[in-house]
């Protein structure tokens, strides 16, 4: 992941818009740990294989605890699993580390153009990332899952996100790891960078 090399596809590009997690930011083991630990608080351990949990990169908690539970046979409370989620996760934020290669183009992209980040995340998880790492100050907007009606694979997070910073969707470069995150962005008009991680090298 430090050795990728990234640069933005356009010229004219008038904003960046970067999804958080497995893209900015390298928090995928500190979720999947915090996923882990919720799912035991409910006693049900092991019901959510980590390679599931890549493939479904991106997408709200709810979203993802109402396939756990189609796929499952189980009747999980999903504000109850979220909830426990985020607090397991809050506790491993020592964990989460930036991605360099993207991080310097947010970086060199500062004050230059409009900055935002759209993430599947609530927006306390969003902000408490941010500035554990730093980086609060680089970013215009932050447009979380629980702001917009739909969440990735639909692009309400990136209109949302556009519409904020007052930008055009087709002036706007996405940096997006996860296939739903790429399909909404692609579904907002936008451009988009696909950022290679270890399970999503394709």
């Amino acid at each position: 992941m430090n050795q990728i090399e990234l640069k933005v596809p356009k010229l004219d590009y008038k904003a960046l818009i970067f999804d958080l997690d497995g893209t900015l930011v390298n928090s995928m083991p500190a979720h999947f740990k915090a996923w882990c630990k919720a799912l035991e608080d409910q006693g049900q351990p092991g019901v959510f294989p980590e390679d599931v949990f890549y493939a479904m990169g991106g997408r709200p908690t709810r979203d993802i605890v109402e396939v756990i539970n189609g796929e499952q046979g189980l009747r999980l409370d999903a504000d109850q699993v979220a909830s426990s989620k985020k607090r397991h996760y809050l506790k491993n934020l020592s964990l989460v580390e930036l991605i360099p290669a993207v991080a310097k183009i947010a970086e060199e992209n500062r004050g230059k153009v409009p900055l935002a980040v759209a993430s599947g995340s609530s927006r306390e998880v969003v902000e408490k990332t941010l500035q554990v790492l730093g980086i609060s100050d680089w970013f215009d907007e932050v447009v979380s899952s629980n702001e917009v009606p739909n969440g990735k694979p639909a692009p309400d997070v990136f209109l949302e996100a556009a519409s904020r910073i007052g930008i055009a969707p087709e002036d706007c470069v996405v940096f997006e790891d996860a296939r739903s995150g790429i399909i909404a962005a692609r579904a907002a008009g936008m451009e988009v960078v696909a950022v290679p991680t270890h399970l999503h090298l394709d």
